[in-house]
């Protein structure tokens, strides 16, 4: 399947235009939610905007030795919030940063964390994409609908440790599997599991009712990343985007990516009218509360475009 990366680098800055009507200083996280024990993440976000990074959750692991944080949102203002939170959760060191994928609204808050001493951790393919793509992003923020206010400070942090397929963290009293399964939602997509705990933050392979951005992915392995999940030991899932999930969200989503193709494809072959084919395909596909306009957005960046 033909990869549409470098317009995937824009995608956070695009969903303003297709997504939203809100105005600054709206819809802020209510805190952390308490997932585990020591496991923390925002969950649920409504009405995505930019002021609340599009709705991308993020979430923190507290061991004995510190703290692990996977994600940090779409700018600096973003994640100093986040920290505020994580802060009235727990004073421990902040040792480690996870970037479940490349995209800005789940790392442009990086250089905060950094800037306290964490090692930011990504998938190999992860640093090459963000530095070739973000960049761009970055400075076309402005363009795309978000204020002076909303990205101050705001500076690229990329990973400083990689690895390919798996890495072990260990916080002492809590160890960690970060797994790559192959591309998926993008080419650099991985998963963070808590075997003990039966947790999984699943970065943007799986959006639970929201509709799914599908331009920068391999719908192949989208799907068997998907399956891989589904034979975890887990319970309690932590989408990129949305409430806390189960299995179900995950055979959901495999039934919405299925039929977003299909009828996609069908309705492409038939007209090239994309304004056509998006209100035929919000009547075909199963009904998701946030990011209507993302349908708009998938079929003009992958289906419409010319090779």
């Amino acid at each position: 399947m033909p990869r549409r990366s470098h317009l995937a680098a824009g995608l956070w800055l695009l969903l303003f235009t297709f997504c939203t009507g809100f105005g600054p200083g709206v819809l802020a996280q209510e805190g952390l939610k308490k997932i585990r024990e020591n496991v923390y993440s925002y969950a649920d976000v409504k009405k995505m905007a930019p002021q609340n990074s599009f709705g991308a959750n993020a979430g923190i692991v507290i061991g004995r030795d510190g703290i692990v944080v996977i994600d940090t949102l779409m700018s600096a203002k973003e994640a100093q919030r986040f920290l505020k939170d994580i802060r009235a959760v727990s004073d421990k060191p902040i040792k480690f940063v996870i970037n479940t994928h490349y995209h800005g609204d789940h790392t442009f808050g990086n250089a905060e964390f950094a800037r306290l001493g964490a090692t930011i951790i990504g998938h190999e393919k992860d640093k090459a994409m963000a530095e070739k793509y973000n960049p761009a992003s970055l400075k076309n923020m402005r363009q795309r609908g978000f204020t002076e206010a909303d990205i101050a400070g705001t500076t690229l942090a990329y990973p400083a440790l990689s690895f390919s397929d798996r890495m072990d963290i260990d916080l002492g009293d809590q160890k960690m599997q970060l797994i790559y399964h192959g591309p998926s939602h993008s080419v650099d997509s991985i998963l963070v599991y808590l075997p003990d705990k039966k947790v999984l933050f699943t970065g943007d392979i799986l959006f639970t009712n929201y509709h799914a951005y599908m331009a920068d992915g391999d719908l192949k392995g989208w799907l068997k990343a998907l399956d891989y999940i589904l034979a975890l030991d887990v319970e309690t899932i932590i989408p990129g985007h949305g409430p806390i999930s189960s299995k179900k969200d995950i055979r959901e989503m495999k039934d919405y990516l299925v039929a977003f193709d299909k009828q996609a494809k069908e309705l492409c072959n038939q007209s090239r009218d994309v304004e056509y084919i998006t209100a035929a395909l919000k009547k075909a596909l199963p009904p998701r509360a946030e990011g209507e306009g993302i349908i708009k957005m998938n079929l003009e960046m992958k289906y419409l475009k010319k090779e």
